[in-house]
């Protein structure tokens, strides 16, 4: 398999990593990350739910299997979402998100990136403690970081 070099992650890199944030859990595998956008593959192998976050970044996901079910800050119903439709979780914006077993997505976030590690951590931090959990996410992330930078600077030749 072919990859433009330098800005996805190599398959020796990739790893599924628990997420817990918002009162939700789920798994993710980052494929792309830099301080201003991100890709990865999300989702979950039991019913979850809780609270979106609210970011600096444009977040958008693409269900490719399973239901993801979404009720909007100041609206009185939900939405679910299916297989080929994309979510669109716009910058500054609040859901409340609820993901049905067997959901797995592609997401592709662009903006301040770092913004979303605050909430992405939160509950590692103060809730689960699992710090093994918060090793792998900020590793992979710095992997990410690194490649970014590695292909910035060599456009230059360095």
């Amino acid at each position: 398999k072919k990859h433009p070099p330098g800005h996805i992650l190599p398959d020796e890199d990739l790893q599924w990593v628990f997420v817990n944030a918002g009162g939700w859990m789920g798994s993710m595998c980052l494929l792309h990350a830099s301080l201003t956008e991100y890709v990865l593959l999300f989702g979950t192998a039991v019913d979850t739910g809780g609270h979106s976050g609210r970011y600096w970044a444009d977040i958008s996901d693409t269900v490719i299997s399973g239901t993801f079910r979404q009720w909007k800050e100041g609206t009185t119903r939900s939405e679910i979402y299916y297989p080929g439709d994309t979510i669109v979780h716009q910058a500054g914006e609040a859901t409340s998100v609820q993901w049905s077993a067997g959901t797995w997505m592609v997401e592709y976030g662009r903006g301040f990136i770092p913004s979303t590690l605050a909430f992405a951590l939160a509950d590692t931090l103060f809730s689960t403690q699992d710090f093994v959990t918060l090793f792998y996410t900020l590793r992979v992330y710095a992997k990410g970081l690194l490649l970014e930078a590695n292909a910035f600077f060599s456009t230059f030749g360095c």
